[in-house]
């Protein structure tokens, strides 16, 4: 078994080099079994999906920093078949970015295509709505009533369409005023182990959302 972390900012990769220190100071774990790699994540990971997959497996947990992920990387984790997913999904940043009136500036739009995709989004998180004045009435676009709810149906949906396997109960992780800023996703490369990766990944988000039903069967 091998850890591998990546991270391309600087301070960041320090202080993961400092834990690998502290980490081999153990007996359980031998020099060649950690590796922090200073690199842009989404470029190892595609790099590392193009290797022989056949009797390997791996699980894969993205952190990103804002929606530095893109979709490409997640697509290529998912081409491999041999890889399962945990994302932390930045439900809070994504919906930041959509405008009230769907006004959203090309570059932004531009940004949130890389991370889902596809263009899609937009008529996944905006309705059409008529306004009416003193002498005509308008169509314009509003962001949807339950925008939390559409951006997790959303991105569950995108997950399913490259998985063989994803759990559809995430976790939503709220700020200290109760606002959803993340979502725990869980997605199974593997078509046949995939059944049971989700079974189990469906425990753990259940459990993680009412700890004391928490339990791991191995």
């Amino acid at each position: 078994m091998q850890y591998i972390f990546i991270e391309k900012d600087i301070d960041r990769y320090a202080e993961l080099e400092k834990l690998k220190q502290e980490y081999l100071l153990k007996p359980e774990f031998s020099k060649d079994m950690i590796e922090c790699r200073r690199e842009d994540a989404n470029e190892y990971l595609k790099d590392l999906c193009q290797k022989n997959w056949e009797v390997n497996r791996a699980l894969v947990f993205l952190d990103p920093y804002g929606m530095q992920v893109e979709w490409t990387t997640i697509e290529s984790i998912a081409k491999t078949q041999a890889i399962d997913l945990w994302i932390l999904f930045p439900l809070g940043t994504v919906n930041r970015l959509l405008k009230n009136d769907g006004e959203i500036r090309p570059v932004l739009q531009t940004r949130l295509d890389m991370f889902f995709g596809e263009h899609g989004w937009y008529d996944a998180f905006y309705q059409s709505a008529k306004q009416f004045s003193l002498f005509n009435e308008e169509n314009r676009w509003q962001k949807a009533g339950n925008i939390f709810v559409a951006i997790e149906q959303y991105f569950i949906d995108r997950l399913q369409s490259v998985f063989n396997g994803v759990a559809t109960n995430p976790l939503i992780l709220r700020n200290s005023k109760n606002v959803p800023l993340y979502l725990l996703c869980f997605a199974a490369g593997n078509q046949k182990g995939a059944p049971t990766a989700v079974k189990i990944a469906k425990e753990i988000l259940e459990g993680m959302q009412n700890p004391s039903q928490l339990t791991f069967l191995i």
